[in-house]
């Protein structure tokens, strides 16, 4: 896809929408937990701010919750930038 791009390329206060995540690249518990945690295809997404130093963890908007993403499991999740606001 042309206009996708990886959610850990979100530059802060960025909001793009979810168009996929490689689950097969997850353990069962860690794709079920991301998923109980809002992280689905189609579901806006918003980059709050990385930490210092290499930027891991990042602190990610899904809703109205504020999750911190390892970049390891950021670059997992695909974003739309034609949802980008």
């Amino acid at each position: 896809m042309p206009h996708t791009r990886l959610i850990e390329r979100l530059a802060p206060g960025e909001i793009a929408t979810i168009a996929a995540i490689d689950r097969a690249g997850l353990d069962p518990l860690t794709a079920q937990r991301l998923h109980e945690l809002g992280f689905d295809e189609g579901v806006d997404v918003e980059l709050l701010h990385r930490a210092p130093f290499g930027g891991d963890p990042l602190a990610v908007r899904v809703g109205n919750m504020t999750v911190a993403l390892r970049k390891s499991m950021a670059r997992l999740i695909e974003i739309d930038r034609r949802g980008v606001r």
